[in-house]
């Protein structure tokens, strides 16, 4: 007989930050939430149904946990999640990067655990008018769950779920990423900067920043000094400011010239890591109805 694939009903969130509420929020109708957050305690739902207040043990009782904790806290919500997990209980990450959290939960997780990496393409800000049409990357390390939770995902919320592989994502993300919070940061820095006399091109510049401004600092670290990929591509980036920044006080040379002749090759991989997160074992794509 075929085996009967087991429903989910309950999921666990270990961490209940500003991206944690936003989960919970949008699936608090769908699956009975158990929360864990000594910091950010959530209230009880009076009606009975959604969010649940529980202990690590209560949240790793649940189908599905979910890791919504920075990476750099990562390893100690294994290690504090491990002895609680059953057999087939279905785990996430929701980091910014996507190596390191990888590896951590390869080399922290029971073998009968399942692993799936993933990373919503979207925060509180960009995701205040709704879910539809957001992209959120998913990465399968171990176990068979990931289609069918791509499937919830588009059919529930109308998300762009693309399936991908750690080194393939954080390759991607070193540029997508890397490069958006790099120039807010500067733009910040650089305040005050005018808000009347504008062009329309400036003013998508300012909203960008705006939507990464109130991260958390930990986002900014983890996502430039997490991914093993990053600082190649902010090498490449300086290194063609700086010869914008000559060949514009050179008059002989009216077209700032490339400086690709000697750019940095892309980030390698950190050794040792499995091959599992350094191949692109399945090309990228989208996961359409």
């Amino acid at each position: 007989m075929p085996r009967q694939r087991k429903s989910f009903s309950s999921l666990g969130l270990l961490g209940f930050g500003a991206f944690g509420q936003l989960m919970a929020r949008h699936l608090q109708p769908h699956l009975r939430l158990v929360i864990c957050d000594p910091a950010r305690p959530p209230q009880p739902d009076p009606a009975g149904r959604g969010l649940v207040p529980g202990d690590v043990a209560a949240v790793a009782a649940c189908d599905i946990v979910v890791l919504a904790v920075p990476v750099d806290a990562m390893a100690d919500a294994i290690a504090s999640l491990r002895p609680h997990l059953r057999a087939g209980t279905v785990v996430l990450d929701v980091g910014s990067v996507k190596i390191e959290p990888a590896r951590l939960l390869l080399e922290g997780l029971p073998e009968q655990v399942e692993i799936i990496g993933t990373h919503p393409l979207f925060g509180p800000q960009s995701a205040r008018d709704g879910l539809a049409g957001l992209k959120i990357a998913l990465c399968p390390i171990r176990g068979c769950s990931v289609g069918r939770i791509a499937a919830f995902l588009r059919r529930t919320f109308a998300l762009d779920v693309i399936l991908t592989t750690p080194d393939a994502h954080d390759r991607d993300m070193a540029l997508v990423q890397g490069l958006t919070h790099l120039v807010a940061k500067i733009l910040v820095r650089m305040e005050p900067v005018p808000r009347r006399m504008t062009t329309r091109s400036f003013e998508l510049l300012m909203q960008a920043t705006e939507m990464v401004r109130h991260d958390a600092p930990g986002v900014f670290l983890a996502i430039e000094r997490a991914n093993p990929h990053a600082r190649a591509v902010r090498e490449r980036f300086f290194a063609h400011a700086q010869a914008l920044t000559h060949a514009l006080e050179r008059p002989d040379h009216p077209e700032p010239a490339s400086a690709c002749s000697d750019e940095p090759e892309p980030g390698s991989s950190a050794p040792g890591l499995p091959a599992l997160l350094q191949r692109s074992m399945i090309p990228e794509r989208h996961v359409k109805s």
